[in-house]
């Protein structure tokens, strides 16, 4: 059953008509955005606190008001196997639909249910387009929060960004509804997409979600042609157990496809998580190898100075984009987008045009 919304009152912000929205009984409104598919009855907001009922219509109080805008390397958000080694012009507005214990971006997404005030800044869609242009992107990538919950803002921006040429990504927990990808996949080039564990319990308890929505989204990417990237987030004692790593992974290439990279990242004490330890490299190390076994050609070590970052032939092992830090760089056997030593081309978004270019940006601000 769909959860009713909380039941705090207006914000009183300036609105904007929402997308996704079906007339309910009574003057309520159901929100058929993400897939808690809030009823939000007259006066109230959704579970996100974003998207209220006024007078009986959903509104969003976020279209055009970012938190966040900067230019990050693609490979911070990460997307490895797009447009490697170019900029991502980054936006994101605040709220979030889930409420993870261990949110590293708590201080934006999470700030009305912890009774916090985040500023945010007037920037229209078509100023995010020129500032993406000003800054040399190639991408505009929606992230730091959960870019469905401002997907008018997404919807508004993308379309003027492919007129300019610019592609749009996502950084997302996938917690669309099929209405929404609908909405979304002939806009967005590519999306990273949190997997966070093949547990439905962890998502109850620790994020206030559900595991079903998020499978079937990624499906439902791949399905429409987005190219998908999945990232899990080790948290120790959580999901970081072998047996449910090796459902994972086994999913992911049943379901995906063993070209689909997949990013192990180290959790760090976060939010309301602080009372956990780093997770050990060695974790990560573990599981990098059940992704392997599993059968997947790409899988990246992150969080990690040492880790192993480098794409490599899913043909016949021969590195063709290296990495350290922030910064790719093509290896000697990528050539056209492909590997020069046996003639596969490597999967991914936009690898033709990476040439010899090589970015360092500063890492500094919210994770991508």
């Amino acid at each position: 059953m769909p959860p009713i919304a909380p039941t705090h009152g207006l914000s009183g912000e300036t609105a904007t008509p929402a997308m996704l929205a079906l007339a309910e009984a009574d003057g309520a409104v159901r929100c058929v955005a993400c897939a808690h598919r809030c009823l939000v009855r007259p006066g109230r907001a959704g579970i996100c606190r974003v998207r209220e009922n006024r007078d009986g219509g959903l509104v969003t109080l976020v279209f055009g008001r970012a938190v966040a805008a900067n230019a990050d390397p693609i490979e911070k958000k990460p997307l490895f196997h797009v447009y490697p080694g170019s900029v991502a012009f980054s936006i994101a507005t605040r709220g979030c639909n889930f409420h993870c214990l261990n949110c590293q971006n708590w201080a934006i997404s999470q700030s009305e249910r912890d009774g916090l005030t985040v500023s945010s800044f007037s920037l229209p869609p078509a100023q995010v387009v020129s500032a993406a242009l000003a800054a040399g992107a190639r991408s505009i990538a929606y992230t730091y929060t959960e870019p469905t919950i401002f997907i008018e803002y997404v919807v508004a921006t993308s379309r003027l960004a492919r007129e300019a040429g610019l592609a749009n990504v996502l950084v997302t927990n996938g917690y669309q509804t099929p209405e929404a990808l609908d909405l979304l996949a002939p806009l967005v080039a590519a999306a990273n997409v949190d997997l966070k564990a093949f547990d439905d319990r962890f998502y109850r308890r620790i994020c206030g979600a559900r595991l079903a929505p998020i499978l079937a989204s990624l499906v439902g990417m791949r399905e429409r042609g987005v190219w998908v990237e999945v990232t899990t987030l080790l948290i120790p004692g959580l999901n970081d157990g072998p047996p449910g790593l090796e459902a994972l992974t086994r999913w992911i290439v049943a379901e995906l496809g063993p070209e689909t990279p997949w990013h192990v990242s180290r959790f760090f004490p976060s939010y309301r998580l602080t009372d956990l330890d780093p997770t050990p490299t060695s974790t990560v190390e573990r599981a990098a190898a059940i992704g392997r076994a599993a059968g997947l050609s790409h899988v990246y070590s992150g969080n990690m100075s040492d880790g192993d970052e480098d794409t490599r032939c899913a043909g016949c092992g021969e590195t063709l984009i290296r990495r350290r830090g922030f910064s790719a760089r093509p290896a000697a056997a990528l050539t056209d987008g492909g590997c020069a030593r046996c003639g596969r081309t490597l999967a991914g978004v936009g690898l033709a045009e990476f040439g010899a270019r090589a970015i360092a940006p500063d890492a500094k601000g919210a994770r991508a």
